[in-house]
């Protein structure tokens, strides 16, 4: 297969001039036409209650691609899929997974230091009561048989 260029050079070694003019005021033409497109995905959208509901609804309203509805609302196309299929972002809970993930990510791009962990021993309760020791477990052994069990 030809490429454009390499046509025209073509045309232009057999000396078609009616075809090279036909093929310029094509080109014109289609300088003419075109337009500048807008993004197909828009960033810095802010996943909120408000907008996860307007996913939901234009899933269910209209036969609209997940693909479709992100670029709509501004999203992208996983966050249109967690919402329609896990319900995430359908609440204002700011101890939701998917709100301290989103607080976690913009207080690294910040740059805030990390907060720090309580130890282990005191996140433990302090009272425990002595458990009970457990006898040991039988050594079992399935599926193996030996010639002398036949």
């Amino acid at each position: 297969m030809a490429t454009l260029k390499e046509f025209e050079e073509a045309l232009r070694e057999h000396g078609m001039n009616m075809a090279l003019a036909l093929l310029e005021r094509l080109r014109e033409r289609d300088r003419a036409t075109r337009t500048v497109k807008p993004a197909r995905r828009l960033t810095g959208q802010k996943m909120t209650p408000e907008l996860a509901r307007a996913i939901l609804d234009l899933h269910a309203s209209t036969g609209m691609t997940q693909q479709e509805i992100a670029f709509k609302v501004g999203v992208n196309q996983g966050r249109v899929n967690e919402v329609i299929k896990r319900g995430k972002w359908l609440s204002d809970d700011p101890q939701a997974p998917e709100a301290v993930a989103r607080d976690k990510a913009l207080a690294r791009m910040r740059g805030d230091p990390k907060p720090k962990k309580a130890p282990l021993a005191a996140s433990r309760p302090k009272e425990r009561k002595a458990a009970a020791p457990k006898a040991p477990a039988k050594a079992r052994n399935q599926g193996q048989l030996a010639l002398g069990d036949l």
